[in-house]
């Protein structure tokens, strides 16, 4: 493809081929470009919430997602040090439930490679995966970017529009000189997949689990794993102080997981991470030519699974503006502007407010304070109003909405 009528979209992630997809679907062409040669397996970003459900439905994804994911209606909030489980948020007792009344459990490597092989046949997208952006230049009629490919040689390839899905770290961001605002965790995280099946502890574990402990808080997710066996993600804290040859040694992760759950057999651990995290929100979505989505415009710790799904909502608002742009005669800095403005709220206000709360609360050390947090999980798991604003804000039902209804 020589055409340079199209959006350049840098970054294969889910929010990269979901925004590729989107365009295609409008009718607009793509370059794809991705400096892996193929998605990474796994098992990060796995929680898809209703808003993002109905995205996967209108591109025709839905169906896939359901048969190679989870289907999970419930989430637990427990005490860890009593084993008390505060509350339970089920989506089957709302008053008023949404279309789609369930999180699907469905990995990010999955999302990407479906999109990926779809984008591939379609002649309207020209994928180059192990392509490393270098830099951009842009004029009035578009954007050219300078690319290394996978045999070294540089290459000038032409859009109109160039669009950075490529992550924390992003090539685009810093090119564009975008500053990124906010902080990181002082403590990293420990991410440990595993096939024990917890949810033979009995009912009390769902497929979405949160362990409030002042000392070792834990977030446990199921989702179907490469086989379809299940995969088990058990996401906790450390000290700022341990090393990463403490944290990451195989007899330290086995008693981590012992002690959450003690047997007799060690655990089958698949895959360990190690990572910072980090809260921020780039100042702007948009400078010229040039457009954020994703991690590449905002970042948060994973309480609540709500990264993945902010950035595929970036993408598909980000997708029908274009479409204005594209095929209605639309102005761009307008339609982009807004673009930024609805976006940036969803973050400030839904997932970075959101998930930052999440993990205060899990974590809370003060016995007063937690005493009142673990209270009023109780209380809205046991009142019918309350446990339908609960599921509506942990499941970005409330967030997605008041982002798209701003001017």
């Amino acid at each position: 493809m020589t055409d340079s009528n199209r959006v350049i979209v840098v970054g294969a992630g889910p929010v990269g081929t979901v925004l590729a997809l989107a365009l295609r679907r409008q009718g607009i062409g793509v370059l794809l470009v991705e400096a892996l040669a193929a998605p990474e397996k796994d098992c990060r970003a796995a929680s898809c919430h209703p808003p993002t459900i109905k995205i996967l439905e209108r591109l025709g994804l839905l169906e896939l997602g359901r048969e190679q994911g989870l289907i999970s209606p419930v989430m637990h909030f427990h005490d860890r040090p009593t084993g008390e489980v505060l509350g339970r948020f089920d989506f089957a007792r709302m008053q008023d439930p949404p279309e789609h009344a369930y999180v699907l459990q469905w990995e990010q490597y999955k999302i990407s490679g479906a999109i990926l092989e779809m984008l591939k046949a379609d002649p309207g997208c020209e994928v180059r995966m192990g392509t490393r952006l270098e830099s951009y230049a842009e004029d009035a009629d578009g954007v050219t970017i300078t690319v290394t490919g996978p045999d070294g040689a540089r290459e000038d390839l032409a859009g109109r529009y160039l669009v950075g899905c490529d992550g924390g770290r992003s090539t685009v961001r810093k090119l564009a000189d975008i500053e990124f605002e906010g902080f990181t965790w002082p403590e990293r995280f420990l991410k440990i997949d595993t096939r024990f099946d917890f949810s033979s502890l009995g009912d009390h574990i769902a497929n979405r689990n949160y362990f409030a402990d002042p000392d070792e808080w834990l977030n446990l997710f199921k989702a179907r794993g490469e086989d379809g066996s299940g995969m088990w993600r058990a996401v906790g804290p450390t000290l700022p102080e341990q090393s990463e040859e403490e944290l990451l040694d195989p007899a330290a992760l086995e008693a981590r997981l012992q002690k959450f759950c003690p047997r007799d057999e060690p655990y089958e651990i698949v895959t360990v991470a190690l990572y910072k995290v980090h809260q921020r929100v780039a100042v702007t979505f948009n400078k010229s030519r040039v457009l954020l989505a994703g991690d590449a415009a905002h970042v948060n710790n994973p309480v609540g699974g709500m990264g993945m799904n902010g950035g595929i909502h970036d993408a598909m608002n980000l997708a029908d503006k274009m479409a204005q742009i594209w095929f209605e005669g639309a102005a761009p800095e307008p339609l982009f502007e807004r673009y930024t403005r609805q976006r940036r709220k969803g973050q400030l206000d839904g997932v970075q407010a959101q998930s930052i709360a999440n993990k205060k609360t899990l974590a809370e050390k003060d016995p007063a304070v937690r005493a009142v947090n673990l209270d009023q999980i109780r209380q809205a798991s046991a009142d019918p109003a309350q446990h339908d604003a609960f599921i509506r804000r942990a499941c970005m039902i409330d967030s997605f909405a008041a982002a798209e209804a701003v001017e």
